[in-house]
């Protein structure tokens, strides 16, 4: 079966190979990684065996090659990262098949590409808010309990249930609850002054919800508890949300967001601006642009250099120009399969009577 080796030491069974990334955009700097990106056909063999590849990768994911019938179905789909792959400058290519030029650009370009480039932008500035709210308000380590959630009712005023079992000497342990009906997330509040009427406690260690116990008729109601179920809930999932994306971000990008004082992934938010930019070429002038001229503009958001708040108003009226571009280009609706799905038969052919 054909690999990642086979296909970078030779061009026998290759459509396309090329830079990609910044090193394609004109965005590289010293510090830039070179990644690689292909199209390649299988052999006869292969492509008529059980289960054939659509995609070879090196264990790193900078070299990653597409099969020619998975790069025409992205293609329909109007994958920005492919169209942009198809579309590579001439700095940037490697090896590029003469079969390639049967795929004509007006037959892929379409107003699909307003949803694909910049709704798929619009998203990453939906993340970058997110970001922003991890990097501004990060979550302390110690994870809440149940108990941090829970509030006694006095008179005009609430206590935090942890200090009012302070102030009274009690333990989470002594107490018992009872449900009141028609009142949301509120308890009659028991006290088992020498643990002598067996009460369940507030809560099980690590549990989700409260401990309802049995309490005798003669034992008086002590106070009435409020149970914050739907923040805990809430702070759960965040908790979880945050811890998760510390152990997996990039920490060296990272640091450096922190390092220039970005309350933002510059990085991410460069390449917001840069596929608004790409879509809005593509409405205007019909034809993908990989090489971005607006360099130094790009290079600072990446660098850190504006207010995150001034950032999402700039992308949100691009993102506006973008949607009248569109309304009003003549791109077609969606792409022409027909004639893309004809080349896709004849260059596979071409290969296989070669």
């Amino acid at each position: 079966m054909l690999n990642v080796s086979e296909l970078e030491h030779s061009t026998q069974h290759l459509l396309l190979r090329a830079l990609s990334g910044s090193r394609a955009y004109g965005l590289d700097t010293p510090e830039s990684d070179t990644d690689i990106k292909g199209v390649f056909v299988l052999p006869e063999c292969d492509f008529y065996a059980l289960n054939p590849p659509e995609q070879l990768n090196n264990p790193s994911n900078d070299i990653v090659y597409y099969e020619w019938r998975k790069f025409v179905s992205l293609l329909l789909a109007s994958n920005p990262n492919l169209l942009e792959l198809l579309h590579t400058p001439a700095h940037a290519l490697l090896y590029r098949h003469p079969l390639l030029e049967a795929l004509r650009p007006e037959w892929l370009l379409s107003k699909q590409c307003l949803h694909t480039f910049a709704g798929y932008a619009y998203g990453q500035i939906k993340k970058a808010r997110g970001l922003n709210k991890k990097i501004v308000n990060p979550m302390a380590a110690e994870k809440k309990t149940l108990l941090d959630f829970c509030h006694v009712l006095q008179a005009a005023a609430t206590v935090p249930l942890l200090q009012w079992l302070q102030q009274q000497g009690l333990q989470a342990a002594h107490i018992g609850l009872v449900k009141l009906n028609h009142a949301h997330d509120v308890y009659a509040l028991f006290v088992d002054e020498d643990g002598s009427l067996g009460f369940h406690g507030v809560a099980a260690a690590e549990s989700t919800s409260l401990r309802l116990s049995s309490v005798p008729e003669h034992v008086p109601m002590r106070a009435y508890l409020s149970f914050n179920q739907d923040g805990y809930s809430s702070y759960l999932r965040e908790y979880q949300a945050y811890w998760r994306w510390v152990a997996e971000r990039n920490e060296v990008r990272y640091q450096t967001n922190v390092a220039h004082g970005a309350e933002y992934d510059s990085k991410n938010m460069m390449h917001t601006f840069r596929l608004l930019y790409t879509a809005l070429d593509i409405a205007l002038y019909g034809e993908v642009r990989v090489w971005r001229d607006n360099r130094d503009e790009l290079l600072a958001i990446k660098a850190g250099e504006f207010a995150y708040a001034d950032l999402l108003t700039r992308a949100e009226r691009l993102m506006q120009q973008v949607e009248q571009a569109y309304a009003v280009c003549r791109l077609p609706e969606v792409p022409d399969s027909a004639a893309v799905l004809q080349v896709l038969v004849e260059v596979r052919q071409a290969f296989y009577q070669a």
